[in-house]
């Protein structure tokens, strides 16, 4: 384990991170399961999902590949890719994270590169890869299961993860990680605010609460920001939309890990 320190843009983080899910204020939707006595007395832990617990940025740059391949009679691969980038980032703040919002985006920037040229064939072809991409497997990590389990003997799990709740709740059930998961919450964007509704609707003090993920921006700076404490475990692969700069985490300690088996012993020592 090391504590950050973090220069350039150093996260490792989900792509638009991403059942029946029950809307909270609009905010958040969660995948409520009965309440056991037993477990109430058990400290709350906050789990990231994608690229956390399961591969997931995977599929997005698989995708993306094949994309740059589709337009490149009209953009070489830098200039579709910063244009795909760009498409995204409008993009959110009306699709929000997920598929879906990807697909649009390559549609919309495979029309603009090609002036409108591409043809419905090719569409079609973006199309049939969202769809491979909403029923992809979901693979969890190597020593993820093992280490749930260890966890989640004197732990209570709280999933939140970001995106579409659909997709999002299919990759919880598809895991085969859920028996372990106390609570699951999909929100829409992961700010302190919405940290702070999910720990309020779940009567869970922030400076009771620590959130362990793979981005710096989504699972730890807006939890040190309410008083709780966070764990950065980098992925392989980072998406452009959540990294940072060294500026960012100025002023910020949270530890860092090399892999989630690494956990129960951090929170081991944390209870001293």
């Amino acid at each position: 384990m090391q504590y950050v320190r973090m220069g350039g843009n150093g996260s490792a983080g989900t792509r638009r991170d991403r059942g029946h899910p029950r809307a909270r204020r609009g905010r958040a939707s969660s995948h409520l399961r009965p309440s056991l006595g037993w477990m109430d007395h058990l400290p709350v832990l906050g789990l990231d999902a994608d690229d956390t617990l399961w591969e997931n940025e995977a599929h997005f740059r698989q995708t993306e590949d094949r994309f740059l391949d589709l337009v490149a009679p009209w953009a070489d691969h830098e200039t579709a890719a910063a244009a795909l980038l760009a498409a995204e980032k409008a993009n959110l703040s009306v699709t929000g994270y997920g598929i879906k919002g990807f697909v649009l985006s390559m549609v919309e920037t495979a029309i603009s590169l090609s002036d409108g040229a591409c043809d419905a064939d090719r569409i079609g072809t973006i199309l049939d890869w969202g769809r491979w991409m909403l029923q992809a497997p979901v693979d969890p990590l190597p020593g993820v299961a093992e280490t749930l389990e260890v966890l989640a003997a004197d732990h209570r799990l709280l999933v939140i993860t970001k995106g579409d709740p659909g997709e999002q709740l299919r990759k919880v059930a598809a895991s085969g990680l859920d028996g372990h998961f106390w609570q699951v919450e999909v929100v829409a964007h992961k700010t302190a605010e919405a940290y702070r509704d999910v720990l309020d609707g779940h009567g869970i003090t922030p400076a009771d609460f620590v959130m362990v993920g793979n981005s710096v921006p989504s699972d730890v700076l807006p939890v040190l920001a309410l008083g709780g404490r966070a764990v950065h475990v980098p992925h392989h692969t980072t998406w452009a939309l959540e990294t940072v700069h060294a500026d960012d985490v100025d002023g910020h300690d949270f530890p860092v890990l090399d892999s989630l088996a690494e956990l129960p012993a951090l929170l081991t020592d944390w209870r001293g």
